[in-house]
């Protein structure tokens, strides 16, 4: 039997301790590591979940690795089309983690109506295009359908449909120039409106419409295996880097591939303070937390000194004693991190489900409420670390016991 934790469970479990002088700081040590785990649950989720979601959305409009052809010169429409008769098309089979690779085409353009106008760049996109990320944006309407036959379906976002006066089977004339030979009459489509997205993304929702890529592609005078550059995307974005020079060394010399973090290198680097700002924030919390902890430890030392010399002078060592109080503390601590946990994940889970709580200047976040995402291992390393922690922090405090002697603790009885 383990005699150390016989003891710490009679101390926790004596009415004596539930009424002592130290009941009112160990109450407040325990709320302050529920308090803390509260904090830092909701720190990492929210962090985490908004870098997901940012993520998220600049991959539905961009892919993560763009392959292009080098003479675009980094342009936002395609100038050098780029044969789909590669090796890694329509499959990535050279590289792992590739989840899924498209070709799409870019062509600026305006749309002119009775009263006003507006610049936009239409996206060609075929029936190779996964429309999974633009479910979730769809906000009326359907998303086109780019099958066998040409047609004059776009998707417009929400943005541009309000400020243009469109609806949805709304028509409106657009103007292209002709890249060749831009003094040339310019060329114009005819399209309808078959669905309303909206990201939460100004900079995307103010440029995009979506479009048959054959459009594009009779426009510029290209065949019909010819496209503006290829969207790649990964199974893990974690290893967009590692995956990035993976596909460039795997491309044929004339062509370029570049990842999203690089193209979009400010947005990335922005979301990347929230790592810092959630390491700060766990680390005050956890600090906060372990002093709490050391008071309560020490007024249960004081308390029970006349035990503590008692035990000594029946031949236990101090380290013995040490485990009797550590024991105590990791029982306290482990209440703490229960409350937390169950306060923390159940907040966590009702705005998960009813998104109650929302961001008060949403264009500065990219949308309007605020996003959540934890998984399970990252909590329970979240509580192994708060619980490991703060018994580290505790060994200090807890040498005090080897400076008590049997004799002075037992006349102090």
């Amino acid at each position: 039997m383990n005699l150390e934790w016989y003891i710490a469970r009679r101390l926790i479990g004596s009415k004596e301790h539930k009424s002592s002088i130290s009941a009112p700081i160990i109450k407040i040590a325990i709320a302050a590591i529920a308090l803390g785990v509260l904090m830092m649950l909701i720190a990492l989720a929210t962090g985490v979940g908004l870098r997901h979601k940012i993520r998220e959305k600049v991959s539905a409009f961009n892919g993560h690795i763009q392959i292009y052809n080098y003479d675009n010169n980094n342009s936002e429409v395609s100038i050098i089309p780029v044969s789909t008769r590669q090796e890694f098309y329509p499959e990535f089979n050279s590289v792992d983690g590739i989840r899924h690779i498209q070709g799409v085409a870019t062509k600026a353009g305006i749309i002119r109506m009775e009263d006003t106008f507006e610049g936009f760049i239409a996206k060609g996109v075929g029936t190779d295009y996964n429309w999974a990320a633009f479910e979730e944006f769809l906000v009326a309407g359907r998303l086109p359908n780019y099958g066998e036959t040409l047609n004059s379906e776009v998707l417009i976002s929400r943005q541009m449909a309000g400020r243009l006066d469109l609806e949805l089977s709304s028509q409106f004339n657009c103007f292209f120039l002709k890249e060749e030979n831009p003094e040339k009459i310019p060329n114009q489509r005819q399209f309808q409106v078959v669905g309303i997205y909206d990201s939460g993304f100004e900079e995307f929702d103010a440029t995009y419409i979506f479009t048959d890529i054959r459009h594009i592609q009779r426009m510029n005078n290209w065949k019909t295996e010819e496209v503006g550059n290829f969207e790649v995307f990964l199974e893990n974005f974690d290893q967009i880097e590692e995956k990035g020079a993976e596909i460039y060394s795997k491309t044929v010399s004339d062509l370029d591939a570049q990842t999203i973090q690089r193209k979009y290198y400010q947005i990335f680097e922005w979301i990347g303070l929230f790592d810092f700002n959630i390491a700060l924030i766990i680390g005050i919390m956890i600090l906060v937390g372990g002093i709490n902890m050391i008071t309560a430890l020490l007024v249960l030392i004081l308390e029970r000194t006349p035990m503590i010399g008692i035990l000594k002078s029946l031949g236990a060592t101090n380290w013995s004693i040490r485990k009797v109080f550590l024991y105590n503390a990791a029982y306290l601590i482990g209440l703490g991190l229960l409350l937390g946990n169950v306060l923390g994940l159940g907040l966590l889970a009702i705005q998960w489900k009813f998104r109650v709580f929302k961001f008060p200047n949403p264009e500065e976040y990219y949308m309007d409420y605020i996003p959540v995402y934890l998984d399970l291992p990252t909590v329970l390393i979240l509580n192994a670390g708060v619980l490991v922690l703060c018994l580290l922090m505790l060994l200090i405090p807890s040498w005090i016991i080897t400076r008590i002697s049997p004799v002075r603790a037992i006349r102090f009885a």
